[in-house]
Parts: structure tokens; C-alpha cells; sequence
């Protein structure tokens, strides 16, 4: 199989240059920044916060499930630009570590995991095509749109990781 992180690194540093526009856009406006990291686009749905961190998660749970390496834990305990910034350098290192010889032979491995109560049994290959890869571009997704809802000039160039 061939290594998923460079399109999971591309994304994150996005998504850290997306953050920095955010922190840009609320002290250019006088907006306190709790006001764009706790927002929602529905009451039910995750906050700006939660869905930074699940795309980390997302990604560094692929790089080590996929590699057969020790996943890391993270706190999630991030309040602020800064703590967000520092989650995605941290997950961006750990992915770093796992050399792309490590991805070799599995698209055939086993990859058992929880989703919340359900217990997840899938084959590599389609562990990272119908549940890795979609759930880190939902979660991607949804941060940028929770910021573009909210009136920071962003668009699909910025999402995309263009300069």
C-alpha cells in the first residue's frame, strides 16, 4: 500500500494556515476567540474544536493502525489557536516518525477498532478507502465550513492547500 500521510500532512498544514486566518480574522474584528472555536453549524454536531481534533485523530489513528505502530495519546484538551496549532505540529511529528516501507503489505491487515459501542473489523485497504479517509475530509470539511459560516474569508484554495 502506499503511505496515506502525504495527503493527511498536506491536509493538516491546510488546515494550521486555515487556523491562523481564524486567529487573524477575530483579532482584526475584536471577536473574543471562544466565540469561532466552540461554534457549531447545529446544536447536535461538534464544536470547531472537536472536529480539529477528530481529523487529527483520524490521521495519526491511520498512521499507526495501517503501520502497526503504537498510536499516541493526546489529551484533548485544547482551548485555544494556540493549543490547536500545536495538536496538529504534534500529530504532523508523530506521522513523521512512520516511514512509508511501514505501509508495505497493508492493504491485507487487519484492522479492528471501536466506533464508539460498535466494534469495526476491517481489511486495511478498505479500513483507510470507506472509513480513514472519509472521516478525516468530513471532519476537515466541517471546520472550514464552521469558520466560512462565520464570516472568515476563506475559501476553496485555502481548503485545498493552495498559495
Amino acid at each position: 500500500m502506499q503511505s496515506p500521510l502525504p495527503a493527511f500532512t498536506h491536509s493538516l498544514k491546510a488546515l494550521s494556515a486555515i487556523l491562523a486566518k481564524a486567529e487573524a480574522h477575530c483579532a482584526d474584528r475584536n471577536i473574543e476567540p471562544s466565540v469561532l472555536l466552540t461554534a457549531r453549524l447545529f446544536p447536535d454536531m461538534m464544536n470547531f474544536i472537536r472536529n480539529v481534533l477528530a481529523a487529527c485523530d483520524t490521521a495519526k489513528g491511520a498512521a499507526a493502525r495501517l503501520s502497526e505502530t503504537d498510536n499516541p495519546r493526546f489529551e484533548d484538551n485544547e482551548t485555544s489557536f494556540a493549543e490547536l496549532q500545536a495538536r496538529i505540529q504534534k500529530t504532523l511529528d508523530f506521522m513523521a516518525t512512520v516511514p512509508d516501507s511501514a505501509f508495505e503489505g497493508a492493504e491485507d491487515r487487519i484492522v479492528n477498532m471501536k466506533a464508539g459501542a460498535r466494534d469495526l473489523t476491517f481489511t486495511g485497504a478498505n479500513y483507510l478507502s470507506v472509513f480513514a479517509t472519509p472521516n478525516f475530509y468530513f471532519h476537515m470539511a466541517t471546520a472550514y465550513n464552521i469558520l466560512r459560516h462565520n464570516g472568515v474569508e476563506i475559501g476553496k484554495v485555502d481548503f485545498l492547500g493552495g498559495r
